[in-house]
């Protein structure tokens, strides 16, 4: 293939993994496109120029600018926020389960007319014929955690799942990892903290 076409095709995916999952650091880019070493990444990125903004959280994270959504029409706008680390947390997710193509972000779940049962997920895929249910607890309130969970543990008992889903959370200390993992108590679920990706 022509390198031309080849360099545009990955710029186009590169762009299109940001207007899917908003905010990726280089690392994440790095690992979702093969881009081997940090150099070639940072190459690359410095290409995007015109489409991209970063801004420094230990390392460069990367978002769509104005020009960039426009070039992959992208309507949801993002700009430098500590929320950020909310969406880097949960991608780390999406790539270390091999970007499930199921993958969605921000999906409302529960019972139109049952309003304790309506929760929104940070991210849902299915994989082995079953629901997995990202959630990224980056400054979240424990007592917010406890609530989601129970009206996860809700839907469950009314039988809105198939099979019982598998939950996945990240989170960013091993204390907040022994706090979920007491609430998840009979749940199928897998926690993971932040460190267990770098």
């Amino acid at each position: 293939m022509n390198r031309n076409i080849e360099k545009q095709n990955r710029h186009e995916s590169i762009l299109l993994s940001l207007k899917k999952l908003d905010y990726l650091t280089r690392s994440q880019i790095q690992t979702l496109h093969s881009l081997k070493s940090t150099r070639n990444a940072q190459r690359v990125m410095n290409d995007l120029k015109p489409y991209v903004s970063h801004f420094r959280d230990g390392e460069n994270v990367y978002y769509l600018n104005a020009e960039g959504r426009d070039r992959v029409n992208a309507t949801k706008v993002r700009k430098k926020t500590i929320q950020a680390t909310h969406f880097v947390m949960r991608n780390s997710i999406y790539i270390a389960y091999d970007s499930p193509s199921s993958w969605k972000n921000e999906i409302r779940l529960g019972f139109k007319e049952d309003k304790t049962t309506r929760v929104v997920c940070d991210a849902i895929f299915q994989q082995d014929g079953r629901f997995h249910i990202v959630e990224a607890d980056h400054t979240q309130k424990m007592s917010k955690n406890r609530i989601k969970i129970a009206k996860y543990r809700r839907l469950i008992e009314l039988g809105f799942f198939q099979a019982q889903p598998l939950f996945i959370w990240i989170t960013t200390t091993e204390f907040r990892r022994k706090q979920l993992a007491t609430l998840l108590e009979g749940l199928n679920h897998q926690i993971f903290t932040i460190n267990d990706f770098h």
